[in-house]
C-alpha cells in the first residue's frame, strides 16, 4: 500500500494511469520533479554513463548506414549523445545534424550543459522533429520503450484481467478488473492461473503518432527485454519493478510513496517488431546487445563487468516504409 501522488490519483484507475503519473505528473512525477540523476549517483545507472563502449557501437552504426539526420530519443543526462558525436570524428561530425527529444525538464536542463557547443537542436516530440528534417531521419534510442507506462494483466480462472488501482484515504492497492485486451503477443501463448504480464500500449500508441512524418531512415531501439515466449519464462509475477537508489523494488512496493522512484519494466521485443510491421516498416536485424556489438565494432571488447548487459540488453533495427 502505498500513498496516491495527489487528489487525481483518489478514484479507480489502471495501473497504467498509475504508472504515468508517478512518472510523469507535472509537479509531483519522478521525470518531471524528482529524479535524482543517472549513474552511481542516482536511483539507476544506463550502460551509456558508465562504460563508453556503446556509443562507440552507436557511431559505428551511425558511420555504417550513412546517416546525416539523427534523432535520439530520451537522451538521459546527454552523456551518450556527446559520446556518439565524439566518436564520430570531427569530419564525420560536421556532416551530421544531431537531434534530441526530451520531454523530462530536468534532464533537458541537463543535456544542454553536456552538450553545449556541440550543435544540437531539442525538440518536444518525435513529430516535431521530424517535421523539421522533412521525415528524413534515422532514429535510436537507449532504454526508452521501459520508461513508457504499460498496462499489467493477471491470469484468473475466468481469463485475463487488468490490475487496477485504488485509493481509500490515500492508501493505494491493487484491485483486478475485466478489460479489453490491447495488441500484443504475449496473449498468444498459455501462461497459468495467476501470471502476471505487461503490455507497453501506450509506446504502441507513441510509435503510431509519429509514424505518419517519418519518411525514411533507420530506427535503432536498445533495451532491456526479451523475445515471446523466452520475456517470462521463469517469471510468473511479471517483470513490473521500481528502482531508488540503485535499490531494486517489487510486489507492493512499486505502489509507495509514488513520484519518488522510477518504474519500469521489460520490454517485449516481439510486440516491437509487430507493431512494426503493422506500420509497413521492415525489420532489418534483432537480437542481443552482444550481437549488435559484433557486428558493427568487432574490434572493441565488452568490459567484463558488461558481459550479462550484454545478453539482457537487446536490440531492433527497422527501416521506415516506403
Amino acid at each position: 500500500m502505498s500513498r496516491a501522488p495527489d487528489a487525481a490519483m483518489d478514484d479507480l484507475v489502471s495501473f497504467e494511469r498509475f504508472m504515468r503519473e508517478a512518472l510523469y505528473h507535472p509537479e509531483k512525477g519522478y521525470y518531471a520533479q524528482r529524479i535524482r540523476g543517472i549513474g552511481r549517483r542516482g536511483d539507476f545507472s544506463t550502460w551509456a554513463t558508465l562504460d563508453g563502449s556503446l556509443a562507440r557501437a552507436v557511431a559505428a552504426w551511425i558511420r555504417g548506414r550513412g546517416i546525416r539526420n539523427v534523432i535520439e530519443v530520451g537522451a538521459g543526462d546527454g552523456s551518450l549523445a556527446r559520446a556518439v558525436l565524439s566518436n564520430l570524428g570531427w569530419r564525420r561530425w560536421w556532416n551530421v545534424r544531431y537531434h534530441i527529444v526530451e520531454v523530462s525538464a530536468p534532464l533537458r536542463e541537463a543535456q544542454n550543459k553536456v552538450l553545449k557547443g556541440y550543435g544540437v537542436e531539442w525538440h518536444e516530440s518525435p513529430e516535431q522533429a521530424l517535421q523539421k528534417l522533412n521525415g528524413q531521419a534515422s532514429i535510436f534510442s537507449n532504454e526508452l520503450p521501459d520508461a513508457f507506462p504499460c498496462r499489467v494483466f493477471e491470469k484468473s480462472a475466468s481469463g485475463w484481467m487488468e490490475v487496477y488501482v485504488s485509493a481509500n484515504k490515500g492508501v493505494s492497492q491493487e484491485c483486478l478488473q475485466s478489460c479489453i485486451l490491447p495488441d500484443s503477443t504475449v496473449f498468444e501463448y498459455e501462461f497459468r492461473s495467476g501470471s502476471r504480464v505487461e503490455v507497453h500500449e501506450s509506446y504502441k500508441q507513441w510509435l503510431d503518432a509519429f509514424a505518419p512524418e517519418w519518411r525514411s531512415g533507420e530506427m535503432l531501439t536498445i533495451d532491456y527485454g526479451d523475445t515471446m515466449p523466452r520475456l517470462y519464462h521463469r517469471r510468473p509475477t511479471g517483470t513490473l519493478r521500481a528502482y531508488l537508489a540503485h535499490q531494486v523494488l517489487t510486489g507492493m512496493e512499486i505502489l509507495d510513496s509514488p513520484g519518488t522512484r522510477d518504474l519500469t519494466a521489460d520490454v517485449n521485443f516481439s510486440d516491437l517488431e509487430k507493431w512494426g510491421g503493422e506500420l509497413g516498416w521492415q525489420t532489418l536485424d534483432q537480437g542481443t546487445l552482444r550481437e549488435f556489438f559484433q557486428h558493427w565494432t568487432p574490434q572493441v571488447l565488452i568490459p567484463a563487468g558488461f558481459q550479462d548487459a550484454a545478453v539482457a540488453f537487446r536490440f531492433i533495427e527497422q527501416r521506415a516504409a516506403s
